[in-house]
C-alpha cells in the first residue's frame, strides 16, 4: 500500500492537473496546505478522494517531515504541484509495491523539466533527479531553506528507470518571483559559510553561474528559454549575496 502526500500553498494553477495523474490509486491521498488564499483550500475540499489538512507554513523540509509522520502507509509518495507522475512511472512503482521486497530505502526519480511552454533539455536541468519514492520510517527531509533533500546517509537509495514530468516555473514573472524568494531563503543557508562578502561573491560567482548554465551546460541550445534561465539564476546568485549583506549590515 503506498501513501500519497502533498504541501502545498496558493497552487490553484497547477495542483488539480497533478492530483489526476494520481487520482484512484490510494486511500491515503493527504494535501498539507498552508493556508492558502487563492482558492487552493476550497479546490482540495471538493476533490474526490484526497484528505486535505491545514497548517501553519514552518519552512519546506518542518512541513514534509511532518506530514511524512502522518503517513498511514510504509511507503510514501511525496509530491510537489507542479509535478505529474507519467503512466509509465505509476506502473514501475506499482510493480515495486507488489514484490515481495522493496530493495532500497529511498529512489531517485528523473524529473523533465518545462519552462515557458517548452521542455528543458539542457542549461544544467538535464540531469535533474529527486527523492520522492521512500520507506516512512527510515527518511526525513534535511533543514535546507532552498531544495531540501532527503538525508541519504545511512540508507539505501535506488534509481527509478521512468521520469516524472516538472512544470517549475508558469511564465517568467513567476520565475523572477521564486527566484528572489529562493534568493532570500538561500541566504540564510549560506550565512553560516560565508564568514565575508565581497566582488568575489557579488560578481565573479554570478557571472560564473551564467557562463556555466548557458556554455558549459549548453544553455545556448535551449534557444530563448535557455538564455532566460541562465540569466535569472546568475540574478539569483547576487541576489544571495546582496541578502546576506543588507542582512549583516541590520545586525
Amino acid at each position: 500500500m503506498l501513501s500519497i502526500i502533498y504541501t502545498t500553498h496558493n497552487e490553484i494553477d497547477i495542483i488539480e492537473r497533478s492530483l489526476a495523474t494520481v487520482a484512484h490509486w490510494s486511500d491515503d491521498l493527504v494535501v498539507v496546505d498552508s493556508f492558502s488564499d487563492d482558492g487552493t483550500s476550497e479546490l482540495l475540499r471538493t476533490t474526490p478522494g484526497v484528505t486535505p489538512r491545514q497548517r501553519k507554513y514552518a519552512g519546506p523540509s518542518d512541513q514534509k517531515n511532518w506530514a511524512i509522520t502522518h503517513a498511514k502507509y510504509e511507503w510514501v509518495l511525496l509530491l510537489d504541484a507542479d509535478e505529474l507522475v507519467t503512466p509509465e512511472l505509476r506502473a514501475e512503482i506499482e510493480s515495486l509495491l507488489s514484490a515481495d521486497k522493496i530493495p532500497h530505502d529511498a529512489y531517485w526519480i528523473g524529473r523533465n523539466n518545462h519552462f515557458m511552454g517548452r521542455r528543458i533539455y539542457h542549461s544544467g536541468w538535464a540531469g535533474d533527479k529527486v527523492i520522492r519514492f521512500f520507506h516512512r520510517d527510515r527518511c526525513r527531509y534535511n533543514d535546507n531553506q532552498v531544495h531540501e533533500e532527503i538525508v541519504t546517509e545511512g540508507i539505501s537509495v535506488g534509481w527509478l528507470k521512468e521520469r516524472m514530468e516538472h512544470y517549475t516555473f508558469k511564465d517568467l514573472d513567476h520565475f523572477l518571483a521564486k527566484t528572489r524568494r529562493y534568493a532570500k531563503w538561500s541566504a540564510h543557508d549560506h550565512t553560516g559559510r560565508t564568514p565575508r562578502i565581497g566582488l568575489y561573491h557579488l560578481f565573479v560567482k554570478p557571472v560564473y553561474r551564467f557562463f556555466k548554465h548557458y556554455l558549459i551546460q549548453g544553455g545556448f541550445r535551449d534557444g530563448r528559454e535557455g538564455l532566460i534561465i541562465s540569466g535569472v539564476l546568475a540574478w539569483g546568485v547576487f541576489l544571495r549575496y546582496a541578502y546576506m549583506l543588507v542582512d549583516r549590515k541590520n545586525d
